[in-house]
């Protein structure tokens, strides 16, 4: 076989099953670093630390896969979370009404994005950045910068109670990933999500409906992102307005290290949920290894900037 066949196999080989690898590499490095890794105990942290990322990450990618960028996700989040805590309180209104609060908080931002994105034909990077600016003023608008404490025994069960021994933020996460699946892979919609962030030109000229199916991604995302807020409520029991700082950065960085293009069209739904795997399993490691957190903060950048070039440079040898 010729040298440069040979690359290019290696190459797409490292494509498809980088993240595997780069998963079990560290996870034995990881494990004989520190014995208590390995632990039953520490290993469910990860998991569920991972979780509230992986909700977010999911509604990222499917705008990643569009074309676009959410910068506002854990702004969202605090703003969902605090909304629907204030209807969460004991004895005032029932879960399902915090549950739609939270719900319809995160698809209206999210809309909010796609109508400025899509139809003002603004960057997703300006349009999220602002939202990310009011999402999170307005959390501390309507808490007046307090969090709100006292939450139903429903709505921390959701973020810190089990089912027969499993964590509920688990069973969550997996329920969403499912779903978030079947609607990328399985449906019509799906087909047309990778046909914009594939070529938008194209996909128009093929009859889908571009705005439309921006305006759905950026809801999608905004949902989860709100669903998200309620979750890291339940799991902190207070609504917090500074909570979920980071968290964009996070779900974005755990999408491109999953796989998920930074310009569209290409990744998996999955992947987004290693990658968070891989921060939160990374993060975890280091705190067993008493490494300061600014340090873990360089440490991230360099995962995610990494990520980004394998990303782009894959690309360029598939052309």
């Amino acid at each position: 076989m010729p040298k440069k066949k040979q690359c290019l196999t290696l190459k797409k080989c490292l494509s498809t099953f980088g993240i595997y690898i780069a998963f079990l590499l560290i996870f034995i490095v990881l494990i004989f670093s520190n014995p208590v890794f390995l632990s039953v105990t520490n290993l469910i942290n990860i998991l569920k630390q991972a979780s509230i990322t992986s909700v977010i990450a999911i509604g990222t990618t499917f705008i990643l896969i569009s074309g676009g960028l959410d910068l506002s996700s854990g702004s969202v989040a605090a703003l969902a979370g605090v909304s629907s805590a204030m209807f969460g309180l004991p004895g005032e209104y029932p879960f399902i009404i915090a549950l739609f609060i939270a719900l319809s908080v995160g698809a209206l931002c999210g809309l909010l994005n796609g109508i400025v994105i899509a139809k003002g034909h603004v960057s997703p990077f300006i349009a999220t950045l602002g939202m990310m600016t009011i999402a999170r003023g307005m959390a501390l608008i309507v808490t007046k910068a307090r969090p709100v404490f006292g939450l139903s025994q429903e709505y921390i069960r959701l973020g810190s109670g089990k089912l027969y021994g499993i964590p509920n933020l688990i069973l969550v996460m997996l329920i969403v990933l499912v779903i978030a699946y079947m609607l990328l892979n399985k449906s019509k919609l799906g087909r047309h999500i990778y046909a914009v962030g594939g070529n938008e030109d194209s996909a128009y000229v093929s009859g889908i409906h571009v705005v439309k199916i921006k305006l759905i991604v950026y809801v999608i995302g905004g949902t989860l992102s709100g669903f998200a807020g309620l979750l890291l409520a339940g799991r902190i029991q207070s609504g917090t307005p500074v909570m979920g700082q980071g968290l964009e950065l996070d779900a974005i960085a755990a999408a491109v290290i999953g796989g998920v293009s930074s310009t569209g069209g290409i990744g998996k739904v999955y992947g987004a949920v290693m990658g968070a795997l891989m921060l939160a399993m990374v993060s975890n490691g280091l705190d067993l290894l008493n490494i300061s957190p600014y340090v873990q903060q360089v440490i991230k950048g360099l995962i995610i900037v990494f990520a980004v070039f394998f990303d782009v440079n894959t690309k360029k040898v598939k052309a």
